[in-house]
């Protein structure tokens, strides 16, 4: 089992910056690949960006490419979500999610591939 909490959310101006950690517990955090997924009021959950075990590897949605930055440290069983030039069109709960992986450079970009899921943290970015 995986537990996972996040934090770091809040209410910034467009143009802000904002940094989500993910801390897991429960698994060994080098064999966890990650993702953060997030929902905006009225709309389904997406995708923003994916990581691989090793933090080799990265993905992002077009949306998010160039501004946010997805990192591990493995010391720390933490993940982050670097946000830099929010825009209002960010504002959603982003929720971490996890799953178990063998090889170390796989990452995975849709839900129903992470079988483990954070509470959410909620991001408001006002214009």
């Amino acid at each position: 089992q995986v537990q996972l909490v996040e934090s770091g959310g809040g209410l910034v101006q467009a143009g802000d910056s904002l940094r989500l950690s993910c801390t897991t517990s429960g698994r060994a955090f080098s064999s966890l690949a990650m993702g953060w997924f997030r929902q905006a009021p009225g709309k389904e959950r997406e995708f923003a960006a994916a990581i691989s075990r090793n933090g080799d590897n990265t993905y992002y949605t077009d949306s998010v490419k160039g501004r946010f930055t997805f990192s591990r440290d493995n010391a720390k069983n933490t993940v982050y979500l670097q946000m830099n030039s929010l825009r209002p069109e960010d504002t959603a709960v982003y929720y971490c999610a996890a799953r178990l992986v063998l090889t170390s450079g796989n990452y995975f970009l849709k839900g129903e591939e992470y079988p483990y899921w954070g509470l959410g943290t909620q991001v408001t970015v006002s214009s």
